[in-house]
């Protein structure tokens, strides 16, 4: 194999790549030859098939084999032997002319190929002494105790089984029965008799409760409404909708005393034990919180230590990535980029700079994970497959098939593992101070970061935003071949 580089500017490398007919042949006869040591061809005793045979039968199919096969092989060895370390996988550039691949695979000329593809640019690990942040602590209070004892209990709230004798108010629970009609047409699935509905739930239709409001026990009432567009009936997506309804109960809620009784109904001892489980889950959302300012903190700072060339084709395909969540988005809140106070060249060159940062800080943490050493476990791998599962109920076994036949998927699903991996390397090299802070403070905090906070204002740029000023995780995670 004979392998001569035709390109070589700034992180742009192109190799062409020969490999000899006489190569070719010799590969085919050996394919052959093993072949025809477990052929079981009519005519012919089996292991007894002659190579010429073989070869006037399968030799243009077997001889596409062995040409992929020296494809892939001849490509490692000509980034192994040149110690190129490819930021993506090579492009791979063959003749068109019919005549000339016949003669190919007919083992009359030689296979010419180009790979194409830029390298992973030099970065030389710099030390974390210059990492000077805090670690942001929100301390567990009794009233954040308390809070949630009390939005847990409105959860599981209980109405008087009485009718409350007056008009329904937001809250309450209003027992219909209903009979739903398009075009005037009763509709598969739109009747139902004795449904307890709590006004304000959003149970229902959007525009559904509201006009419940003021009714009570015996009212007759008609509800008109219009099915979303997205509504997961294809036959009623869109479409207006009437609602005959008649008004059985209108119920009051009654408070749920926060007791050793409540406790139990929930599965724990005693009160003291729930308030235990509650401060116990309270702690974990803060320290994901205090986790999150410092993932930041430490990635801003990468991000002002490192400056370098960038693979561009890695650059854009980023760039595409969040372009189109952003188009997406845009599109479902039928906003523009006047809408947005901007333009779009002006919002093009925002969000290139944001790939840009993404595609650096995936270098960065890639580079610095390998430097130290740093690896998935198996299991982790697998805890991670499991929790997306289970965000798919009753789709569990299909995600995880499509998981484990799919090795672009997995290595999303590594890409963000090895992140926090490398994050937690860094942060456990250098001594970090604690700042306490209050609750509502991390939330500021978090929310002026742009980071795990609604979007208020400006919801497309801001939701395309967020997603984007993560590090490109999937290339954070690929280990290239070492140098």
């Amino acid at each position: 194999m004979e392998v001569t580089e035709t390109l070589n500017e700034g992180l742009k490398r192109e190799l062409k790549v020969v490999v000899p007919a006489a190569t070719l042949e010799q590969n085919l006869a050996d394919k052959l030859a093993e072949f025809a040591r477990t052929a079981n061809i009519p005519g012919f005793r089996p292991g007894k098939v002659p190579v010429s045979h073989l070869k006037k039968v399968h030799g243009k199919a077997v001889m596409a084999e062995v040409i992929q096969a020296s494809i892939e092989s001849g490509t490692g060895q000509a980034l192994e032997e040149r110690k190129l370390k490819p930021a993506y996988q090579p492009e791979i550039s063959l003749t068109e002319d019919p005549d000339k691949i016949n003669q190919i695979i007919d083992g009359k000329a030689d296979l010419e190929y180009s790979l194409s593809f830029e390298i992973v640019p030099d970065i030389e690990i710099k030390e974390f002494s210059g990492l000077n942040i805090e670690k942001h602590v929100v301390e567990i209070e009794d009233n954040h105790v308390n809070e949630a004892l009390d939005n847990l209990s409105s959860q599981y709230k209980d109405f008087d089984a009485e009718d409350k004798g007056g008009k329904a108010e937001d809250g309450d629970q209003v027992t219909i029965s209903f009979v739903g009609r398009v075009d005037g047409a009763e509709f598969e699935g739109g009747a139902a008799e004795d449904v307890p509905l709590v006004l304000g739930s959003n149970s229902f239709i959007p525009g559904f409760e509201e006009q419940l409001l003021g009714t009570a026990k015996g009212d007759e009432t008609t509800v008109k409404v219009t099915f979303p567009e997205d509504y997961q009936a294809e036959n009623l997506a869109g479409k207006a909708a009437e609602f005959a309804v008649t008004v059985s109960q209108v119920a009051a809620p009654k408070d749920v005393p926060l007791d050793d009784e409540f406790a139990k109904n929930l599965g724990l001892d005693s009160l003291e034990k729930l308030r235990e489980a509650v401060s116990g889950r309270i702690g974990e959302e803060f320290g994901e919180m205090s986790n999150a300012k410092l993932k930041r903190d430490v990635l801003d700072f990468l991000d002002s230590e490192y400056k370098f060339e960038l693979p561009a084709k890695l650059v854009d395909g980023e760039f595409d990535q969040i372009w189109k969540t952003l188009e997406q988005q845009m599109e479902s809140e039928k906003r523009s980029f006047e809408d947005e106070d901007t333009t779009e060249d002006k919002a093009r060159d925002e969000y290139r700079a944001i790939a840009e940062r993404r595609v650096r800080l995936g270098l960065v943490l890639g580079t610095i994970g390998e430097d130290a050493k740093v690896t998935i476990a198996e299991q982790e791998l697998e805890q991670a497959l499991m929790d997306r599962a289970r965000q798919f109920p009753g789709q569990e076994q299909q995600v995880f098939e499509f998981y484990k036949k799919t090795p672009e998927a997995m290595l999303e699903l590594r890409g963000p593992i090895f992140e926090q991996k490398v994050v937690d390397h860094i942060v456990n090299s250098v001594e970090l101070a604690e700042k306490k802070v209050s609750r509502d403070e991390m939330m500021a905090i978090l929310e002026d970061n742009d980071e795990g906070a609604p979007a208020k204002k400006k919801p497309a740029k801001k939701a395309a935003k967020k997603a984007a000023k993560k590090p490109a995780a999937k290339k954070a995670a690929k280990k290239p071949a070492k140098k």
